[in-house]
C-alpha cells in the first residue's frame, strides 16, 4: 500500500500581529477606472436576522433584538443569554468576560471568552451588544463563535517533558532547535468536533530568527499548530512607558527633517540636561521614537534592549540623520494615526486605553537591509532599502500597521487563511483611509486607492504601489486557494478580496461612514477566527448599528457581492473535482485510498477521529477509530481492512497500533503496543500487516509482518542496515534498504517476496560519475513492480521516477529528472495502472499565483507522458491512489481542505 511520510503537514498559523509583507513586488497592472458599485433595488434584507453557526449549534449572529437587559452590562448580557437556550444553545457557564467596552451612541459591547474544563478555547468568543444603561438598558444584537459539542480532555496525556520536546520541532533549521528554548503559556483548546487538548508554547531560537507560537497535542505529542510568535505574551514586558514632568521630561517643539529632507515641526520632549529627544507628551498617548543605528531587528524584538535610548538631539532643531533613518517620520506619522482614531473613531491610542505608542527606526536583517516594517505586538518596527526610503515615510506603510495593533486589542484576528486575509485587509483599509484623509484626496484620486506608493526612490506611484484597494479581485476569479505553507493560507494575496469591498463602501457610501461602519465592525462584531462571510456580516450588523438606511445597507451588500463574498462562493469555483468530505481541517489528515475506499482523520459527524467512505461518494463517512481520548492517525487501507496508530489517552504515553475492517462489522484488534518502543509506516494489503518498529533507547529499526492474524514476526536484516519506505501489496514487501560501504552510503530499493521468505530483488542507487550519490525515497510497489524515486545530491534536483520488476530483472524510468514535469520534494502513490505524485513549484519573482501553487501529475505504470490529474486551481495535496486512474487527495481551491475525488487525468489545462 501507498507510503505516507510520518511527518505531518503542520499548520503555519501567524499571529495578527505580521510583516506588512511589501519587499520588492512586481509592478501592479493598472485596472480599470473604477465604476459605481451597482446598487440593487430594496428587496431581501441583505443581513438575516439570524445567521446559523458554522459546525455549532450556536448562531453566528443574532440582530434586530431589542430585549431589555437591566443592570451591570457583563451580568446583564450573561443572564441574557442564559435566559434563551433554545435562540443561543451556549452554556454560559462556560463563559468568562473578557472586556466590556462603551462605544459611540451609548453603545456596549461585552466580549465573553469560552474556556472549555477551565482552559480557554482557541477562537471561541461570543459577544452581546447592549444600547442604554441601568433599568434602561437593553440587547440589540449577540454573536460570535462558541463551539458546541467539546468533549476534549483537560488533563494532559502526555508527559511535560516531551510536549516541549516536540514544541521545539516547529523550528525548521535545526541549528536554532539545537539551542531553543520553549516556554510554557499554558492548555488551550483547538476546536473542531470534540475539541483537541493541547499545550502552548512560544519557542525562543537563539540563534537569531523568529520566535514561534507552538501548539502540542496533549493526547498525541504532535504538533497540531505553529505560527510567528508577534503578539506579546504576559511575560513580555512593555516598552518602558517615557513619562511627562515626573520622570523630569517637559513638552517641547522642534524641527528636522524628514525622508525628503523637507523641514518638519516636531512635538518633543526637552530632557532635564537640557536637551531634547522625540517623545510627543501632548496626547493622552505618549509617543517616543527610538534609533536602532543599525542594530538587528531581532535585538528588537518585543522589548526595548536597555542600552536603547529615545532619539536625541543637543537642541531643539534634530539633525539631517533623524529624517535619514526615518524617524522623524514614524515620529510624526505615530501622531496623526493617533488623532485619525481618537478624533474619527473615539478611540484613545493604539489599545484603546491610551497606552504609550514606541518606534523603533534603522534597523537590519543580519546586517543586511530591512526593507520592511512590522508591529510586533508591543510597538512598531521599521526597516529600509536601496530602492526605498524608509518605511516609516510612508504614512499609509505605518498606518497600516499600527491598525494590527487595533486589530491585536479588539478582534485579535488570526493571521492565517481568511482570518488572516481580513486582518491584513482592515490594516490596508484603516492605513489607506489614514493616508487618504491626510492628505485630502478624494476618493476618485488615481493615487487614492494605492498602498505604499511613496516607498520608492524612483518610478510613478503606480508601478511603486504594493498593493491596490481597487483591484477588483473577486473570490471566484481570484482566491489563492493555498493551505499554510504558502503565505499562511494567501493572508496577503487574498488580502484585497476584503479590502477591496470595504474601499467600494468607502467610495460607494462616504468615507467617515464607512471608516465608522468598519471599526465598529472590527472592534464589536468580528472574532479571531472569523471567515470572510463572517466579516461580511459584521460589517453589514455594524452598518445597522449606524443607522444606515436601506439603500446604503444595499450597498454594503452590492459591494461584498462584486468582490464574490456571497454565501455560497466557494460553489462556485469551476472545479473538476468532486468532494466526498469538505473542511478536513487537522494538519494531520493525510488520506489513504484502495479498492474504492478512503481513510481519512477528520472532525467527522461523530467527532474527530479516523473516517472511511466510498471513493464513489455514496453513503455516510463511518467513524473507524474508538472514542478513548487517544489521538488516531497515520492509517493505510486496501479497501477492505484499515490499519493505523493510536497514542495516548488515559491509557498512558504508549503507542498502539490497531486495525478493523472498514466495514465495521468486525472488532477492533491491537496488533502492537509499548511504551518503550514506537511503530510507523503501516501497510496492509489481504491477509498480511507490516510495519516499522524502532526502540527509543538504541534507534534500532527493524520491520515486522502479521500474517493472517498471527504474531509479529521481525524480519532479518544485516547488521548496519537501515530501513524506510516500507510497502505492502499482494505478498511482495518493499522498503529503502540503506548502509555505509567503504565510507559512501547505498541506497538500495529492495523487494521482499512473504511466501518464500527472502529478499528477491534488490536495486543499488547509481548517480552519474561526479555527481555524488543520489538518495532513494518513497518506495512503492504496483502493478508487480517497485517504484521509487531516486533524486540527484544537489538539493534543487527533480527526481526520477524509477520501476524496478519484483524478480530484480531490470530498471525501466518512468519518468526522467531532465523533464520539466519531474517531481521534486514529493513522494508517490500508485495503483496497479497509474502513479500520482506532487509537482511543486519555487515562490514566483511575483508572488505566489494559484497557478503556481502545488498540483497532481499522472503518469501511465506502462509508461508515457505525464497528465495533470485536475484542473482545479488550488494548491492539489497528500494524494491517495485508488483503483485505476481513480485518485483523492486533499484540495485547497475553495480556501479550505476538502478530501476530493478524480477518476481521470484531466490532461492539459
Amino acid at each position: 500500500m501507498p507510503q505516507h511520510p510520518r511527518t505531518a503537514r503542520t499548520l503555519a498559523i501567524a499571529a495578527a500581529t505580521v510583516a506588512l509583507a511589501l519587499a520588492a513586488p512586481a509592478a501592479l497592472a493598472q485596472p480599470a477606472a473604477a465604476q459605481p458599485v451597482p446598487v440593487p433595488a430594496a428587496g431581501a434584507d441583505p443581513l438575516p436576522a439570524l445567521v446559523e453557526g458554522k459546525d455549532t449549534a450556536a448562531p453566528q449572529l443574532v440582530t434586530r433584538l431589542d430585549e431589555p437587559a437591566p443592570g451591570d452590562p457583563a451580568r446583564a448580557a450573561l443572564a441574557h443569554l442564559a435566559a434563551h437556550p433554545e435562540r443561543y444553545r451556549i452554556d454560559t457557564g462556560e463563559l468568562t468576560e473578557l472586556d466590556s467596552t462603551p462605544g459611540p451612541g451609548g453603545r456596549r459591547t461585552v466580549r465573553f471568552e469560552q474556556r472549555h474544563g477551565g482552559i480557554p478555547v482557541l477562537g471561541g468568543q461570543y459577544l452581546v451588544h447592549l444600547t442604554g444603561q441601568g433599568a434602561g438598558q437593553r440587547v440589540q444584537s449577540a454573536g460570535g463563535r462558541y463551539f458546541t459539542g467539546l468533549t476534549a480532555p483537560t488533563t494532559p496525556a502526555v508527559p511535560a517533558d516531551t510536549l516541549r520536546r516536540t514544541a521545539l520541532t516547529a523550528l525548521s533549521d535545526p541549528q536554532q532547535r539545537a539551542d531553543a528554548t520553549a516556554e510554557d503559556q499554558g492548555a488551550v483548546i483547538l476546536p473542531g468536533g470534540p475539541g483537541r487538548l493541547a499545550e502552548h508554547y512560544t519557542v525562543h531560537p537563539k540563534a537569531g530568527g523568529t520566535a514561534r507560537e507552538v501548539y502540542v497535542d496533549a493526547t498525541a505529542g504532535t504538533v497540531a499548530l505553529a505560527y510567528d510568535a508577534r503578539a506579546p505574551r504576559a511575560a513580555d514586558p512593555a516598552p518602558t512607558p517615557v513619562g511627562g514632568p515626573g520622570d523630569g521630561l517637559q513638552p517641547a517643539t522642534g524641527t528636522a527633517p524628514d525622508a525628503h529632507g523637507r523641514s518638519t515641526a516636531l512635538n518633543t520632549a526637552k530632557r532635564p540636561d537640557g536637551t531634547y529627544q522625540l517623545t510627543d507628551l501632548t496626547r493622552p498617548a505618549a509617543i517616543t521614537t527610538y534609533d536602532a543605528a543599525g542594530r538587528d531587528q531581532g535585538d528588537f524584538d518585543r522589548t526595548v534592549p536597555a542600552d536603547a535610548a529615545p532619539v536625541s538631539s543637543p537642541t531643539p532643531d534634530f539633525p539631517a540623520s533623524t529624517g535619514d533613518d526615518g524617524a522623524t517620520d514614524a515620529h510624526v506619522n505615530a501622531g496623526i494615526v493617533y488623532d485619525f482614531y481618537r478624533d474619527r473613531l473615539e478611540r484613545d491610542g493604539l489599545d484603546g486605553q491610551g497606552g504609550p505608542i514606541v518606534s523603533v527606526v534603522n534597523v537590519s536583517d543580519n546586517g543586511r537591509p530591512f526593507p520592511n516594517a512590522f508591529w510586533d505586538g508591543r510597538k512598531m518596527v521599521y526597516g529600509s532599502g536601496p530602492r526605498y526610503y524608509p518605511f516609516s515615510a510612508a504614512l499609509d506603510i505605518a498606518g497600516h500597521e499600527m491598525t494590527h495593533a487595533v486589530i491585536q486589542h479588539t478582534a485579535n484576528l488570526v493571521g492565517y487563511g481568511q482570518s488572516g486575509a481580513m486582518n491584513e485587509g482592515i490594516a490596508d483599509y484603516f492605513g489607506n483611509a489614514i493616508e487618504v484623509t491626510a492628505r485630502g484626496l478624494t476618493m476618485d484620486d488615481p493615487t487614492a486607492p494605492l498602498l505604499g506608493e511613496s516607498l520608492c526612490r524612483t518610478g510613478t506611484p503606480q508601478a511603486c504601489a504594493q498593493r491596490r484597494l481597487d483591484d477588483h479581485r473577486t473570490t471566484v476569479d481570484d482566491y489563492l486557494g493555498a493551505l499554510g505553507d504558502v503565505d499562511l493560507g494567501g493572508v496577503h494575496v487574498n488580502s484585497t478580496i476584503f479590502s477591496g469591498a470595504l474601499w467600494d463602501i468607502r467610495r460607494t457610501v462616504d468615507p467617515l461612514t464607512a471608516d465608522r461602519v468598519v471599526y465598529h465592525a472590527l472592534a464589536d462584531y468580528l472574532t479571531p477566527t472569523d471567515d470572510f462571510l463572517a466579516g461580511r456580516d459584521a460589517v453589514l450588523a455594524a452598518a445597522l448599528d449606524q443607522g444606515l438606511d436601506g439603500r446604503q445597507l444595499h450597498a454594503v451588500a452590492a459591494a461584498f457581492d462584486a468582490h464574490g463574498i456571497r454565501p455560497g462562493w466557494q460553489h462556485r469555483l469551476g472545479m473538476d473535482s468532486r468532494t466526498l468530505l469538505p473542511d478536513v481541517p487537522d494538519g494531520m489528515a493525510t488520506p489513504v485510498a484502495a479498492n474504492g475506499h478512503w481513510v481519512v482523520l477528520a472532525n467527522g459527524p461523530d467527532g474527530n477521529g479516523l473516517y472511511t467512505g466510498t471513493t464513489d461518494g455514496r453513503g455516510k463517512p463511518v467513524r473507524l477509530s474508538p472514542e478513548d481520548g487517544r489521538f488516531h492517525g497515520w492509517a493505510a487501507t486496501d479497501g477492505t481492512t484499515a490499519v493505523w496508530e493510536a497514542q495516548g489517552g488515559s491509557q498512558g504515553p504508549g503507542q498502539e497500533v490497531l486495525t478493523a475492517p472498514l466495514s465495521g462489522a468486525g472488532p477492533v484488534r491491537s496488533l502492537f503496543d509499548s511504551t518503550t518502543q514506537g511503530a510507523s509506516g503501516l501497510q496492509v494489503s489481504g491477509a498480511d500487516i507490516a510495519f516499522l518498529v524502532t526502540d527509543h533507547a538504541t534507534g534500532r529499526t527493524r520491520a515486522h509482518l502479521v500474517h493472517d492474524g498471527g504474531a509479529a514476526i521481525e524480519l532479518p536484516l544485516p547488521e548496519g542496515h537501515r530501513l524506510s519506505y516500507l510497502t505492502l501489496r499482494d505478498g511482495l514487501l518493499g522498503w529503502t534498504e540503506t548502509w555505509q560501504d567503504g565510507g559512501q552510503q547505498v541506497s538500495a530499493p529492495t523487494v521482499y517476496s512473504i511466501a518464500a521468505g527472502k529478499v528477491t530483488a534488490q536495486y543499488t542507487a547509481h548517480a552519474p560519475a561526479g555527481s555524488g550519490p543520489s538518495t532513494v525515497s518513497s518506495t512503492l510497489l504496483a502493478g508487480g513492480r517497485l517504484l521509487w524515486l531516486d533524486t540527484p545530491a544537489q538539493a534543487t534536483a527533480r527526481s526520477t521516477i524509477r520501476s524496478g520488476a519484483g524478480n530484480g530483472s531490470g530498471v525501466v524510468d518512468l519518468l526522467s529528472a531532465d523533464s520539466p514535469y519531474a517531481p521534486r520534494y514529493t513522494t508517490l502513490t500508485a495503483s496497479d495502472q497509474a502513479v500520482t505524485y506532487q509537482l511543486t513549484s519555487e515562490r514566483p519573482a511575483g508572488g505566489w499565483t494559484n497557478a503556481a501553487l502545488p498540483k497532481l501529475w499522472q503518469v501511465p505504470l506502462a509508461g508515457g507522458a505525464p497528465q495533470r490529474l485536475s484542473c482545479d486551481r488550488g494548491g492539489q495535496y497528500s494524494p491517495a491512489a485508488d483503483q485505476g486512474t481513480r485518485v483523492v487527495w486533499l484540495d485547497a481551491t475553495a480556501g479550505r481542505a476538502d478530501l476530493v475525488v478524480r477518476e481521470r487525468p484531466a490532461g492539459s489545462c
